[in-house]
């Protein structure tokens, strides 16, 4: 059976449980362990406002490119199986989380299946998804919406506060 042919993924990183800076750095090296998945470029780390549940801690987030030879039903079975090895639990929409990895994009490729869904819904809506995903990739090109993400974080409607972090402090 032919090798699927190297793809560009970007996947988001977040977490605000324990010690959120160590969780996205450690998300981010158990990814790029992957035999089949290697980081490219990754975005600085930054604070930002919850979204969907404001009761809670503020969240840490960054933004990979990965390459891959990996479909987008597998690369999402190998998020699920780092954010499980890293103690993840699904018991609240929105609620706090140890790690949470998103595939936002993989190339320009528009999917959905019951549990995954490429372009990631909402993106265009979430400010801790743009601001990292600018910094990497502000020329990438969202392939429903055919906008920049540049363009989609001029143009976010209720923008989130991000702060990027200084690891120096």
């Amino acid at each position: 059976m032919p090798r699927e042919a190297e793809r560009i993924a970007y996947i988001a990183i977040g977490s605000n449980m324990d010690s959120p800076v160590d969780n996205c750095n450690e998300a981010a090296d158990l990814i790029n362990d992957h035999p089949a998945i290697s980081i490219s470029s990754r975005s600085s780390l930054y604070e930002t406002e919850p979204y969907g549940k404001s009761d809670q801690d503020w969240f840490v987030n960054s933004v990979i490119e990965v390459t891959t030879h990996l479909s987008p039903e597998l690369l999402f079975k190998a998020c699920l199986a780092i954010e499980k090895k890293m103690g993840r639990i699904r018991d609240e929409k929105w609620g706090p989380r140890i790690i949470d990895l998103d595939i936002l994009f993989y190339d320009d490729f528009v999917f959905k299946e019951r549990d995954l869904e490429i372009p990631h819904p909402d993106i265009a809506e979430r400010s801790f998804v743009l601001v990292p995903m600018n910094e990497i990739a502000p020329d990438f090109v969202h392939p429903k919406l055919k906008k920049s993400i540049e363009t989609l974080l001029e143009e976010i409607p209720n923008p989130q506060e991000v702060k990027r972090l200084s690891l120096d402090s």
